[in-house]
């Protein structure tokens, strides 16, 4: 009888788990097979889940008919950048939380939480007009300093809990050792700590590179919109262009999936060796 109902509980989480696996890989497979129909193709009836033909024309129409290639570069710099400043300060503010006990400590704390509480929508007046005021509207570095600062608080809280793993006692022997307090973090700490930087990165990458609502309300002119600006402009009032938003979604992941490839290798690897190193 236990034999029984252990057989039909592995039974149904192989079920769950198929569904689960079917409902999150088929509409990335269907965006994929959308963007390689001929446009007519696309709206055919009965539906077609196998190319007959394979066809290139909605990627070659990004580069030929729009500036797609200029919007991925756009997100590409503004992603970048933003994420590793980013990233940079935040570990330095991370540092300062988990090693010193000072005055106003919590309260900045808190602060950094409540951030995170706030819907984006609700500063959106304010930082528009900060952003009139400073001259930085429809400008890749206005919208750069924005995404540092969005980034910043939970990128620190994140870091923070992982400085606090790390033993006080590396830290002491590479400055006895003649290290500098920010030679101590940056060649003893940072390498031991590499997983949280890396997937601190990845979260701000994502973050800025898939942000639209602040693109489309800061970026004004063609030359500055980033990818999903980009995407939004394929719905129109009356059309919905469905092959160049495929095309353009499938070529939008593949940064991000390289850095997630990336970064899992440091992940997977600091994890194993990060706990005894030095």
């Amino acid at each position: 009888m236990i034999n029984q109902q252990s057989f039909i509980g592995r039974v149904g989480k192989f079920v769950f788990l198929g569904a689960c696996l079917v409902a999150t890989v088929f509409p990335l497979y269907w965006i994929i097979l959308t963007s390689l129909k001929e446009p007519g193709a696309i709206y055919s009836l009965p539906l077609d889940y196998w190319p007959r033909q394979l066809s290139f024309e909605n990627y070659v129409g990004l580069f030929t008919k729009s500036d797609f290639g200029q919007y991925m570069l756009n997100s590409l710099v503004v992603a970048l950048v933003a994420s590793t400043v980013a990233t940079l300060i935040s570990l330095l503010s991370a540092y300062v939380l988990a090693r010193f006990h000072f005055a106003g400590r919590g309260a900045v704390l808190g602060a950094f939480l409540i951030t995170q509480m706030i819907p984006g929508f609700i500063a959106l007046g304010p930082l528009y007009l900060m952003m009139t005021n400073m001259g930085l509207v429809d400008s890749k570095t206005g919208l750069i300093l924005i995404y540092i600062a969005i980034c910043i608080p939970f990128c620190t809280i994140m870091l923070r809990g992982f400085f606090e793993n790390v033993p006080d006692a590396l830290e002491e022997a590479a400055m006895i050792d003649g290290c500098s307090r920010l030679g101590a973090l940056f060649r003893v700490l940072v390498p031991v700590m590499l997983p949280g930087v890396a997937a601190s990165f990845v979260f701000n990458f994502v973050n800025c590179w898939n942000e639209l609502f602040l693109s489309v309300t800061l970026m004004n002119s063609d030359s500055n919109k980033t990818i999903p600006t980009a995407l939004a402009g394929f719905i129109s009032s009356f059309n919905i262009d469905w092959g160049s938003m495929s095309a353009a979604a499938v070529l939008t992941v593949v940064p991000t999936l390289a850095i997630f490839a990336f970064a899992s290798k440091f992940i997977v690897q600091g994890l194993t060796a990060g706990s005894v190193k030095g």
